[in-house]
């Protein structure tokens, strides 16, 4: 599926995309190039100036309508209203791109930071596609992304060098499953679902918790390296293209998403089967 010609600027009448977290990496990014391609845009988040610039900038060089909605999504109220025009009818894409990491040891982690991050990692997100799907189906076309990371995939592997993430993995996983479960529910319908998975990626995130934004009028960059942010949006927007619902934009060999469903499959294949062997010791001691 092309992302233009079926749904999205050249497909006849109007296209707008919402990009959450549009102010730095990622988000910044999407909105840059969706503009390039004619898509009107509404930029998401929390740091009013840089919104402003970024929105003046789309429509000096391509001429696109591009929208500031400045707000918290962590907010219920801010979520609200973000939701209400998520669910207008010219929206043929959201990208869910808002989220914070609150890193730390979970035991020392202030714990309404974490309940942020569950808040605008998962209520967010889950709360926007909801608005978004319906018009989307009965208009017959749109597409969701959900900006996931790799530690989604990080399971028990101990910090160092991987952050102390138990709270912001955990809320990368649900993304995932969330994705891949409305995608098989959706079907071949006219709405495309991709959850995108990069690994470290060479923008801000890393500079805070979360708390509060990166301070500073323009996008920065922390020095632990990682993919350009650029790279990650080829990946994902080339995936839309292509039909992949899990996207992992530095992952070379596409078959090992295959061997993780059939692993998943395995582990299934528990659902209705007796006691487990190494279990029934204990159950007959029981009885």
């Amino acid at each position: 599926m092309d992302t233009h010609e079926e749904w999205g600027p050249d497909a006849g009448g109007p296209a707008t995309a919402v990009v959450t977290g549009a102010s730095s990496g990622i988000g910044h990014e999407y909105a840059g190039r969706l503009a390039a391609a004619g898509w009107d845009v509404v930029l998401v988040a929390r740091r009013a100036e840089r919104l402003a610039s970024l929105a003046r900038r789309l429509r000096e060089e391509h001429g696109v309508r591009a929208e500031e909605c400045v707000a918290d999504l962590a907010d219920a109220g801010d979520l609200a209203r973000v939701a209400a025009r998520v669910a207008g009818e010219d929206v043929a894409l959201l990208v869910n791109n808002a989220g914070i990491n609150g890193y730390g040891l979970f035991t020392d982690v202030d714990p309404a930071l974490l309940t942020k991050v569950v808040a605008l990692n998962v209520t967010a997100p889950t709360v926007l596609t909801r608005a978004a799907l319906p018009g989307m189906q009965a208009r017959g076309r749109g597409a969701v992304v959900n900006v996931a990371s790799l530690l989604a995939f990080s399971g028990d592997l101990p910090p160092d060098p991987l952050p102390q993430r138990a709270v912001y993995a955990a809320t990368k996983g649900y993304a995932v499953t969330f994705t891949r479960v409305l995608a098989a529910e959706l079907g071949d319908g006219p709405v495309r679902l991709q959850v995108l998975c990069p690994g470290l990626t060479a923008t801000e995130f890393h500079l805070t918790t979360g708390r509060e934004p990166v301070s500073g009028a323009a996008p920065q960059v922390h020095r632990d390296g990682g993919m350009p942010a650029p790279d990650v949006v080829t990946a994902s927007l080339t995936a839309l293209r292509t039909g992949e619902t899990v996207c992992v934009p530095g992952l070379e060999e596409a078959r090992a998403l295959e061997r993780l469903a059939e692993a998943e499959a395995g582990v299934r294949s528990g659902a209705g089967a007796p006691l487990a062997s190494r279990y029934r010791p204990a159950a007959d001691a029981l009885r």
